[in-house]
Formats: C-alpha cells, sequence, structure tokens
C-alpha cells in the first residue's frame, strides 16, 4: 500500500471520529425540504472491498420544495476508484435524480409516510469504474415517528440494477437518533 493510500485512510479515519453525524445516510425519511426551501450538502462517500476503493470525493447533494410536500432531488459527483489491481481513476461519476413525495402527515396515532424514487443516470465512465454503464432505479418507502424527544425513521426498496451479470437488491434501514437532551447519571447534559 502506498504512502498516498494509507495517508487518504487516514484522513477518513480522523473526519469521521471528529465530524458530527449529519446527511447523507443510507436510509432516509419521509419528509421532502419546505416549499421554496433548498439544501445543498458538499459530502464524500467511501466504499472498501476486496476488489478495492470507491466513492464520491466530494459529491454535491441539492434538494428543492418545489411544492408542498414534494422536493427534487439531485446529486452531481466526482468520483475515484483505486482498485487493488489497477490504475487509480477520478472524474464525473453517475448522476441521481429523484423526487420525494410525502402522502401521509404524522398523527398522534400514525406515522409520516412518502416515497422517494430515485435513479442512477449512468453519466460517468464505467470503463474507468466510474460508474455502472447502466441506468438504476430505487423504489423506496420511508416512515418516521416521533414521541417527546425521539424521532425515528427508516424504511426500505428495491434497486432495480438491470445488465447483463447484474442483480436487483433490497435495502432495509432504520435510524434513532438520541435526543438533543437527555439525562446522564444524576446531572443534565445538554448536547446543543
Amino acid at each position: 500500500m502506498s504512502a498516498r493510500t494509507i495517508i487518504l485512510i487516514l484522513g477518513f479515519w480522523a473526519v469521521t471520529h471528529i465530524a458530527q453525524a449529519g446527511p447523507p445516510y443510507v436510509t432516509d425519511d419521509p419528509e421532502p425540504v419546505e416549499h421554496k426551501h433548498c439544501e445543498i450538502y458538499l459530502a464524500s462517500q467511501l466504499a472498501h472491498d476486496s476488489s478495492g476503493w470507491s466513492g464520491t470525493s466530494p459529491h454535491v447533494e441539492i434538494n428543492y420544495g418545489v411544492i408542498p410536500n414534494l422536493q427534487l432531488h439531485l446529486i452531481a459527483p466526482v468520483a475515484f476508484s483505486a482498485p487493488a489491481d489497477g490504475s487509480r481513476q477520478f472524474g464525473y461519476g453517475d448522476t441521481e435524480l429523484g423526487i420525494k413525495y410525502r402522502f401521509l402527515q404524522e398523527t398522534a396515532r400514525l406515522p409520516m409516510a412518502g416515497v422517494f424514487p430515485l435513479v442512477e443516470l449512468p453519466t460517468g465512465d464505467a470503463a474507468r469504474g466510474l460508474g455502472a454503464g447502466h441506468a438504476q432505479v430505487f423504489l423506496p418507502l420511508w416512515l418516521q415517528k416521533s414521541s417527546g424527544p425521539w424521532t425515528t425513521y427508516g424504511g426500505g426498496g428495491y434497486w432495480i440494477n438491470p445488465g447483463a451479470g447484474n442483480r436487483n437488491w433490497g435495502l432495509v434501514g432504520w435510524l434513532v437518533p438520541m435526543p438533543v437532551d437527555f439525562e446522564v447519571g444524576r446531572g443534565h447534559r445538554n448536547l446543543s
């Protein structure tokens, strides 16, 4: 392993242990961005398996509340690929587009519910390991319920991954974040 790769790994490790958690998550919630509001994230993702390293460094995510209960979504990634047996590649990756629609508001008894279909457009160079080489589609259902200071959300969906030798797959995830105020021993600790 080269010194450059070791520095990259240590840098990602340090950032993940220093930084506060926040989007993007693998799981999601059904709540769209408010009407006429915008969210912009600059983020990075890293994956490692026996074939090497890959991810985005960085990607820009933009969410816009186009009408009440509906948001438009875009991820524009700068992708990288560092295969175990091959040369490192860096360039534009596959573009993600989506529409999040909340069809059920949370009540005292019912959770909030929404769908967030996504399409991964094959804009990255698959020959260089910077994209899938074909469109992929994700069809999820997300739920959210609050109780006092606690809010929990998650759900799942199905990835459609066409092409020779490819497989479709399901994804399920749930998040239970810690409330901002909570009791610690005898004292009270405020994390805000």
